[in-house]
């Protein structure tokens, strides 16, 4: 696959529509996550994860007949979209966590973890991406 090929993977009609979508779940999950955190003191990992638990409901839906337009019957899809969606938070969050804890150590947990969750969601969008067009989504 040559380097034009590659950036057109990130140019096309399929990946601006995956950016509509994914604004929509942003807004909603973001606010969610932040108010969990800052306001109810619930967990760095409860709160990112409630973003992703109730933002993939509806990710789900939009990307699967909106974004993907993917139309093949059966639970196989909804599977490897679940996978897709655990797999891309872990490794996200799991990367932002240690990586803000070491470059933001002279600042105070709350600081570290509020920059980590924000980290985690850049990281989650572009693993989620591929993992939803080339995964979750992939036609036969």
């Amino acid at each position: 696959m040559s380097l034009k090929d590659k950036i057109g993977l990130f140019t096309d009609k399929t990946f601006m529509k995956f950016v509509i979508v994914g604004v929509v779940n942003t807004v909603v999950g973001t606010a969610m996550m932040f108010v969990f955190y800052n306001v109810f003191h619930l967990s760095y990992w409860v709160s990112s994860a409630s973003n992703y638990f109730f933002g993939s409901i509806c990710s789900y839906f939009l990307n699967r007949y909106y974004t993907f337009q993917y139309h093949e019957q059966g639970w196989t899809s909804l599977f490897r979209f679940t996978i897709n969606i655990l797999f891309c938070y872990l490794l996200a969050y799991g990367i932002a966590k240690p990586i803000m804890h070491w470059m933001l150590s002279s600042y105070s947990v709350t600081i570290q973890e509020n920059v980590s969750m924000a980290l985690g969601m850049c990281l989650f969008v572009v693993f989620n991406y591929l993992g939803q067009r080339f995964f979750a989504f992939k036609s036969k």
